[in-house]
């Protein structure tokens, strides 16, 4: 069955709001995971062009690299280690205007400039982050952190 996304809107507010519905509906009735963090991601980057968005998921010690799209990525990265692994430690959204001024940050790209990470709780739990970056600095707001903490909230239940 073929999905198209129809994107309206001139905002970003408006480009949420469009968008959410179809997120929603693409995932509602799919109980397979990778299937489900696979079309979220296509969804987001398909509607705000992101450079990079994808899922790294708990997997002992580490994120692991899910979901994802863009080009390759970091496969692992450590507990408390750069900005996913900070959103993981202290299971709070992190929104970074700047990614070479946050210590620690982890450069999968060079070209890669800011970033919003968002974790993903099961039982007050972190199971997993949402990780989205930017080719232009200071591309997150409140109102990213908002919509994208809301898709968060449904991908809990596929954890």
């Amino acid at each position: 069955m073929a999905e198209d996304l129809i994107i309206t809107g001139n905002t970003k507010n408006e480009l949420y709001e469009g968008l959410l519905p179809q997120i929603k509906g693409l995932i509602t009735g799919e109980s397979n995971q990778v299937a489900n963090l696979g079309n979220i991601c296509a969804a987001l980057k398909e509607t705000f062009d992101f450079f990079w968005i994808g899922f790294y998921i708990v997997d002992g010690k580490e994120l692991v690299l899910g979901p994802f799209q863009g080009p390759v990525a970091c496969t692992r990265i450590a507990h408390g280690r750069g900005v996913c692994g900070t959103a993981w430690a202290k299971n709070e959204t992190q929104l970074v205007p700047d990614v070479d001024l946050f210590p620690g940050h982890i450069a999968c790209s060079s070209l890669s400039k800011s970033e919003v990470v968002i974790p993903i709780s099961k039982n007050g739990i972190v199971v997993a982050i949402l990780d989205v970056d930017s080719s232009e600095l200071n591309d997150f707001d409140a109102t990213d952190v908002e919509y994208l903490t809301e898709i968060c909230q449904w991908a809990s239940d596929l954890f």
